[in-house]
């Protein structure tokens, strides 16, 4: 949890908000020039313009820091993301075009969600990607036509499971170095994701 002072001030709002976010583009910068491990306070204060003092005000070290940055980022994605209808007619399209930004952004970011997400990284990163995207999709399904998305399994399992397939392809690719570009990546995962709630009608009787 960040450990910001509080302000009672907007001014001092404002020096808060431009001070965290020096301190995520410092870390951005560095993360893809060396290993986050590698990286420490001091590294990112100088980079940043401020002291260390200053840090210590915001986060307690270089890993917190980074889950601020990553959740924050992944907010901000999810909030861009074309949304699809799951009964639109361009539903593969509008799908597909979504996961593309998704690996995108992971790519853009590599090092640091490699870091976040991989075997030794932060449960809180992960849980926290998982469950957002788990809301989105149990959005989607709540507002599906029944009679198009019957709710064969109930919708709140069903988003789990996509979310949790979803983390588990994204984070070996990370680990892997991201060896299939984006839009390869949302061609070949759409349909794993869309795959077992097309359940033929005859495999229920």
């Amino acid at each position: 949890m960040a450990t910001a002072r509080a302000s009672t001030s907007p001014s001092g709002d404002r020096r808060v908000r431009r001070t965290r976010s020096a301190l995520a583009q410092a870390l951005l910068r560095l993360v893809e020039q060396r290993d986050l491990a590698r990286i420490s306070v001091s590294d990112v204060a100088e980079d940043a313009g401020v002291s260390r003092s200053a840090f210590y005000d915001h986060y307690r070290d270089v890993h917190e820091l980074a889950e601020d940055a990553c959740t924050a980022m992944i907010d901000d994605l999810i909030e861009s993301l074309p949304g699809p209808a799951l009964n639109s007619p361009d539903l593969v399209r509008e799908a597909t075009r979504s996961l593309e930004a998704f690996f995108a952004s992971l790519a853009g970011h590599a090092g640091l969600y490699r870091a976040l997400l991989g075997p030794h990284g932060s449960a809180r990163v992960a849980g926290h990607i998982r469950r957002r995207i788990s809301a989105v999709i149990q959005d989607r399904l709540a507002h599906a036509d029944a009679g198009e998305w019957p709710e064969r399994f109930p919708h709140d399992v069903t988003a789990s499971f996509a979310a949790g397939a979803l983390m588990g392809v994204a984070a070996d690719w990370l680990e892997g170095g991201c060896p299939r570009a984006p839009a390869e990546m949302a061609g070949v995962t759409w349909p794993l994701l869309n795959a077992h709630y097309r359940v033929d009608e005859s495999a229920s009787g």
